[in-house]
């Protein structure tokens, strides 16, 4: 299974800044271990807010307890506060390799994690509503031959799904977006990904 966590680090007023260097030392350290284990698949920063200080991470586990010793073997675990989120195959997802081969491409673009949650008008005749899927199916195979659409995953317990997509900036995630079949019958909310320094998708990462 993969799982998207929201981490949250909040290091105690006070705290040494050599104590700080060295947990964010053994935390690097640690990540490497565990992409190289297939364990933790990608980090990113989101937007973030005067001295907050918060990441998300993409893993890999067999099952719910597996991941929570995982993120509990974390070095900086001591100072922070995770959201776990199980994160369910989706028909139309292109596959890990495509994200893989977005590490390796044009270093101008830019990542973004979309949220989508669908609402079908009521009273659309069912047969409408297999023709407009099946048209976003099309679509999203289309962006992902073109490098736009890297994964795509279910949230079923929230009847949402979320995207991680591609492009240069958000202009074009924009258009992007606005050219799915499904456009009108969804809500969105799209988070541009800053790069991590533990990031294990990034091929050229100073660490």
């Amino acid at each position: 299974m993969e799982y998207l966590v929201n981490m949250t680090t909040h290091v105690p007023e006070g705290t040494p800044e050599t104590d700080v260097q060295d947990v964010r030392a053994r935390e690097a350290a640690h990540s490497r271990e565990l992409a190289a284990r297939g364990v933790l698949l990608r980090l990113w920063r989101p937007p973030l807010e005067p001295g907050e200080w918060r990441t998300l991470g993409l893993f890999a586990a067999a099952d719910d307890d597996r991941i929570n010793n995982t993120l509990a073997s974390m070095p900086l675990r001591i100072w922070r506060t995770d959201q776990v989120s199980a994160l369910a195959p989706h028909p139309n997802d292109p596959g890990p390799s495509a994200s893989a081969r977005q590490a390796a491409t044009d270093e101008k673009t830019s990542e973004f994690l979309v949220s989508f949650t669908e609402v079908i008008p009521a009273d659309t005749p069912e047969h409408a509503v297999d023709a407009m899927h099946d048209r976003e199916a099309d679509r999203a195979r289309e962006l992902a031959a073109q490098g736009h659409l890297l994964r795509l995953w279910a949230l079923p317990a929230e009847r949402r799904a979320l995207g991680l997509f591609s492009g240069h900036d958000g202009d074009e995630m924009q258009a992007i977006l606005t050219s799915l079949p499904l456009f009108d019958w969804l809500t969105i909310e799209t988070t541009p990904l800053n790069p991590h320094p533990n990031d294990p998708g990034l091929t050229n990462t100073t660490r």
